[in-house]
């Protein structure tokens, strides 16, 4: 027992336990003021994962704050007994979080401001308990990292190496059942037919639930801290495991009775036996692991029950501590800073010409411009665009010029990535690297742009795209990020463009040849394109040649 003055003047306790606590007035309205101030600064990241939630890969992210606060909530007893102490340390991981917010909003990279939201949550949890009880809280606060979808870049390159593997691993197991299967990339050939392992068959979608059950059970488990260890990263290797048996199974199937099977209602239901059959591999390695223990498996689980009266000891006894009003004045401010981002006027260059005049005649190429849809228009949320195909006489395979200008790139409205737009429309990257045209940049400079050979089944293409970035024509995704921080912080400007090249790889056309082709076109288009993406200055020329 302690002898404090609030626990001295308790109600009777049973023995062995601790004295209920009363309500604490200043926590609650601490706690609700830190929350509303999170709920304003944080808001449009907390909102846009919320509606990643939706995607297949991550619809499990509605239970992580809720299994977060079970497990704070089975700890609350425990922390109460524990000698808990303000720490300012917590203060600096609040000020980390609130200036990667800046970070994401100037950036509109919600991923930062979404991971900047725990930042400062787990600062102001630090700063209430201290190192000793974050120790006791530990892992109820760091199971939230579970809720926050990955960068889309960082998701892509994962899906293509699982693609891989479990196309690997599949037509092994093929091979060792006596079907005849040639593997080409994530395409498997089994003579009559082909199965192309697509994004949605890499097996992320078992992954990222998976690996946050494995870590809330490796944390109940009641055992030695190599199993549990073995526990949480056992999610990866049985992922991709029973994927590639999944794969398998469908190649049978497609086999025997055709493509239908790879396909609507079964392929569906598929997935979901192979997710139960994940989770069953989980509990038949504890089960492993109990018996090593010698403990049956019902005991190895230490799971609790807590009542309402260990809610309430979650806000603490002593109330609200100094620190804590500190950490509340920075979120005052981080705050105010929002709205002042918010109500910021941007510079938008203006009098630039629409992309709508571009010409369709440039040299000897003729183009015919086109139009996209309304459902693609308001997933891309651009300002202008410009879409055309152009070819010259002794072609028989136009090239189609992309163009998705935007006179702001902040609040989710910024270029996409043909890194990952294609692959959400079911391409595959065969190859993708950096390539060099010449003659063909600024003043007849060298131009650096991405190059991807791209497939689809059996359509192939020849991608070339690159970002005009206020004056910068850049290659990488996550320095136009970068870049968009930097001069929105100190131009006010966050306008861009992003061009793409495409051309079909039909007709027996070498891919050489297509190289050649599209430099071509690229040395005859970029130059009119300065007349329609602004650059450094905010002067744009008038167009003159037509």
């Amino acid at each position: 027992m302690t002898n404090s003055p609030t626990a001295a003047s308790a109600p009777p306790a049973s023995a062995g336990a601790l004295p209920p606590l009363p309500w604490s007035r200043a926590g609650l309205a601490m706690l609700v003021a830190c929350a509303l101030a999170l709920a304003v600064i944080f808001r449009d990241g907390l909102w846009l994962m919320v509606q990643w939630w939706q995607e297949p890969e991550y619809q499990h992210g509605y239970l992580i704050p809720l299994v977060s606060l079970y497990l704070l909530w089975a700890k609350a007893a425990e922390l109460r007994a524990t000698p808990t102490a303000p720490s300012a340390f917590g203060l600096l991981l609040v000020l980390l979080g609130l200036a990667g917010f800046v970070l994401g909003e100037l950036s509109a990279i919600y991923t930062v401001i979404q991971y900047a939201f725990l930042l400062t949550l787990w600062g102001l949890v630090w700063t209430a308990v201290g190192w000793r009880g974050v120790r006791v809280l530990w892992a109820g606060l760091l199971y939230l990292v579970f809720m926050v979808p990955l960068p889309r870049f960082f998701q892509w390159n994962l899906s293509n190496l699982f693609q891989l593997w479990s196309s690997e691993i599949g037509s092994s197991f093929l091979r060792a059942i006596g079907i005849s299967v040639y593997l080409e990339g994530n395409v498997i050939d089994l003579g009559v037919y082909q199965l192309q392992v697509v994004e949605a068959c890499s097996g992320l979608r078992y992954l990222f639930p998976l690996v946050s059950f494995s870590f809330f059970c490796a944390y109940i488990f009641r055992g030695r801290l190599w199993q549990k260890a073995v526990i949480f990263l056992s999610a990866i290797p049985i992922t991709i495991f029973m994927n590639s048996f999944r794969i398998a199974v469908t190649g049978v199937l497609v086999n025997r009775y055709g493509t239908g099977q790879a396909e609507g209602f079964l392929h569906y239901f598929e997935g979901w036996i192979i997710f139960v059959a994940c989770i069953a591999l989980l509990f038949l390695e504890m089960g492993i692991f109990a018996l090593l223990n010698r403990r049956r498996l019902a005991e190895v689980f230490e799971v609790e029950i807590p009542g309402l009266d260990d809610f309430r000891l979650l806000l603490g006894e002593h109330g609200v501590r100094r620190p804590l009003y500190v950490a509340l004045g920075l979120l005052l401010v981080g705050m105010a800073g929002s709205l002042a981002i918010q109500v910021r006027e941007e510079v938008v260059p203006q009098g630039r010409n629409a992309l709508s005049g571009f010409p369709l005649v440039l040299g000897d190429w003729r183009g015919q411009d086109g139009t996209l849809t309304a459902d693609v228009l308001g997933e891309l949320k651009l300002t202008d665009y410009l879409i055309a195909k152009y070819s010259r006489a002794d072609d028989r395979i136009p090239v189609e010029l992309y163009v998705a200008y935007y006179d702001s790139q902040r609040k989710g409205a910024s270029v996409h990535s043909p890194k990952a737009c294609l692959p959400g429309g079911g391409w595959q990257m065969d190859e993708f690297g950096q390539h060099t045209v010449a003659d063909a940049g600024p003043d007849g400079a060298p131009l650096q742009v991405n190059r991807a050979l791209i497939s689809k089944g059996d359509t192939r293409a020849l991608v070339y795209y690159w970002f005009m970035q206020r004056g910068r024509y850049l290659t990488s995704e996550y320095l136009v990020k970068w870049f968009i921080f930097w001069d929105s912080l100190w131009h006010n400007r966050s306008d861009g463009a992003m061009v793409r090249v495409t051309v079909p790889l039909t007709g027996g056309e070498d891919i050489a040849t297509a190289d050649r082709r599209v430099a071509e076109f690229i040395r005859t288009a970029e130059p009119k394109l300065y007349y329609f993406i602004p650059q450094e200055s905010l002067d744009v020329r008038p167009l003159r040649v037509r």
